[in-house]
């Protein structure tokens, strides 16, 4: 990919961790996995399939919702303190996951009492967390999440439902407007195939260097309209 190295040569300074977030069959993982392979770096992924847990909580979440929880937390919290010790062998690195995220799901699955309990938790493993250099936000509609992750065909994913996707998906947007802690990519996804089309990850990757503080919005749909008028 000659055109997507000319990009990073062009772009000057890379960001020292980018995190790519977003609901549930959004692309976060795809994206995040072709980022990682055009800067080089390490790939920090959620391993969802690792938790044993999960299977039977998208069955039942009042039945492990809190196992769950503690398990997700634990191994992200784990992958990224072992982050800042390869941070002198790796100038960048890139997570599909945002430690912050896990206390939003948290919040929709828990009751209170358990609740408190993962936050006494969430707040000693988390002290000394690194900040990412960038976030790379997904959006798309619900219906288009159903569809992509019918497509893909994960087991413990069959029982997700439209009604728990619309609360994720509100969730989200309600964190990521009031997220001020690191410069932010908010991009519609929904009329974007960055796995397979390089014009279209060109297109993203462009933006996601040019973003180096602040607030900012992609929305490739709008460009492709244009572009056809």
């Amino acid at each position: 990919m000659n055109w997507a190295n000319d990009q990073l040569l062009d772009s000057g300074p890379l960001p020292g961790f980018v995190v790519v977030e977003g609901p549930i069959g959004v692309g976060k993982t795809t994206l995040a996995r072709r980022l990682a392979s055009s800067f080089g770096s390490n790939l920090l992924l959620e391993a969802a399939e690792e938790n044993p847990f999960l299977e039977k909580y998208y069955e039942n979440p009042r039945s492990t919702a809190l196992p769950t929880q503690l398990h997700f937390l634990l191994q992200r919290t784990r992958q990224l303190k072992m982050l800042r010790q390869e941070d002198m062998f790796n100038p960048v690195r890139v997570a599909d996951f945002l430690i912050q995220k896990d206390r939003l799901f948290a919040e929709l699955t828990l009751n209170q009492d358990e609740l408190d309990l993962y936050e006494q938790v969430y707040a000693n493993l988390t002290l000394d967390i690194q900040k990412p250099d960038l976030v790379v936000y997904l959006q798309a509609p619900v219906e288009v999440l159903l569809t992509r992750i019918s497509k893909r065909g994960i087991k413990h994913e069959k029982w997700i439902e439209a009604a728990y996707l619309e609360r994720l998906s509100d969730a989200y947007i309600q964190f990521f407007y009031q997220y001020k802690d690191a410069p932010l990519l908010i991009v519609n996804a929904a009329g974007i195939d960055f796995a397979h089309n390089d014009d279209d990850y060109a297109l993203l990757l462009e933006q996601i260097l040019d973003t180096r503080s602040g607030r900012h919005y992609f929305n490739p749909v709008a460009i492709q309209d244009m572009d056809c008028g």
